[in-house]
Parts: structure tokens; sequence; C-alpha cells
């Protein structure tokens, strides 16, 4: 029987980069899911604070060379990997010269939230689908962490919710608790606009705040997890709103219930159910 294949995608992984919670989660349950027979493959951005000598991350020729136009420009996108040989897994790291090539993550050296992280969140999450096509690999389930992953229930349900490689794919999106009380700008909604998406499509986004975000996210997810018991209030409240699938986990060694909430949503487990 195939094997049920997970797309992660998130900002930050533990050993490259470690914000918060959610780099240990996306380090442990990957490796989880591989152990016990899943298919995986995990996406991050290559922020310049991550050393690529020191982490051996190379470039991935046949993935590079794509560009994604985000608000009417064509940006190079660039393919690098780095294997932790402990896990046996490879990590694909997106990155670009002009968002991603600086000392800090998301804000300057005085603690400014920069201008552009509208535009280097629609290009992390443009990017990491189309290097999915060019994989050539189609996902059962795609798992989005973090705040910059937000656009890719959205256009998996409308921009690309007929193309091959993702027309079966369910979405699940974890919850944290996260340090952020910024804004991506009332022109996010428009910039995030990509193939034949509406202003309607993206209108859950509203000005991209914390909450907008998330609201946005979920309105196109079919899963939500929340991680432990300091889920800001307002996501709380988002997802007794939607009345979406949810359930909790306390302890980031509870990966059999992240098993069964992937069976749930998996193609191959749909197929098996067909045939008996």
């Amino acid at each position: 029987m195939a094997k049920t294949k997970i797309l992660f995608v998130t900002h930050e992984m533990s050993p490259f980069l470690e914000l918060s919670k959610i780099s240990e989660i996306t380090r442990q349950l990957p490796q989880a899911m591989q152990e016990k027979g899943y298919e995986i493959r995990i996406l991050m951005p290559r922020f310049g604070n991550i050393n690529e000598r020191r982490n051996r991350l190379h470039e991935v020729i046949r993935l590079s060379g794509m560009n994604i136009v985000v608000d009417n420009n064509d940006n190079p996108l660039i393919i690098k990997v780095a294997s932790i040989p402990a896990a046996r897994m490879q990590v694909y790291f997106l990155d670009n010269e002009e968002y991603f090539q600086r000392k800090h993550v998301f804000c300057d050296e005085c603690g400014k939230f920069f201008e552009d992280n509208n535009e280097r969140t629609v290009f992390f999450c443009k990017g990491a689908l189309e290097t999915v096509k060019k994989l050539g690999w189609a996902p059962d389930v795609v798992h989005c962490h973090g705040w910059m992953s937000t656009l890719i229930p959205a256009y998996l349900k409308t921009a690309y919710k007929d193309d091959p490689t993702f027309k079966d794919a369910k979405v699940i999106y974890s919850l944290y608790k996260e340090d952020f009380n910024h804004s991506l700008g009332e022109n996010f909604a428009e910039i995030a606009l990509t193939g034949n998406m509406t202003a309607d499509d993206v209108a859950p986004y509203g000005a991209g705040d914390y909450a907008g975000l998330y609201e946005g996210a979920l309105a196109y997810s079919d899963a939500v997890v929340l991680t432990g018991d300091e889920v800001d209030e307002q996501l709380l409240n988002i997802v007794k709103k939607t009345d979406i699938l949810s359930f909790e986990v306390e302890d980031n060694q509870e990966f059999e219930n992240y098993c069964n909430l992937y069976e749930q949503f998996s193609s191959v487990e749909l197929e098996t159910e067909v045939e008996a």
C-alpha cells in the first residue's frame, strides 16, 4: 500500500532556526511520522542567520531557477537542502537574496517589523507550492505551522485547487502561542492574490494582523491543532466561530494523536476504504 504523504510548511525548525515552540515540534513531528511509515517533505525559508556552512546547505539545481511573482515583480527562487543525519530527513530551504539575506528574521536590529514582511510571506507561500509541484510529489496532507504560512490554505483551495499535485490534499493548521503583534498592511490581501483568485477569496485575511491572518487560514483549513494551553484567545474564538474540526495536543510527544488525524484526511486511507 502506498505511503501517506505529509508536507510540513514552517518558518522555523530546530536546529536551523529556533524562535519558539514551533521549532521543536517541526523538528520532532516529521521524524516521528517518518518512523511510523509516512512519507514526508519539509519546507522553510532560508533566513540569513541560518549558517549554510555549519548546516551544510547546498543548492538543488534542478529545483532552482523559478521566478515567483510578488506585487507584479519577478523574484528568483533558489532552493537549497540540508540533511539531519540522525533522523535521515531532508529539509528544503527557499531562498531569495532580496527577501531573506538579512541578519535578522522578522524585525531589524532596532526591533522594527520589516515593511516587506507582507511580500516575504507571499513569496514564501507561493514558492513553497511551486517547489512541491516541481518535485513532482503530491501530498495527501499539508500541515502548516506559524503565521508566515497562513496563505497556504487559501492558495490550495483556490488558485491551486485543480492542480494535479494538490487537488486531493487536505490542510491542517497548528496553532501556537506566538509573539506577533504586527500587521502585514492594508494592501496585504491585494498583494496575496494569484492566479484566478478574487478579492473575495482573500477578504477573510482582513488587514493582515494576527487575528486576520489566522481567520483567513482557518477559513480554508480542514482541521486545526491546538498546541498547548496558551493559544491566543483571539485564535480560540476564531476556531469556535468557524466550527472547524479541532483537537488538542498538550505534549509534543503525543504523536499517535497526529497519526489518527492524518489518517482521517489521507487519500490513501480513503482509497483503501473504497477498495474494501
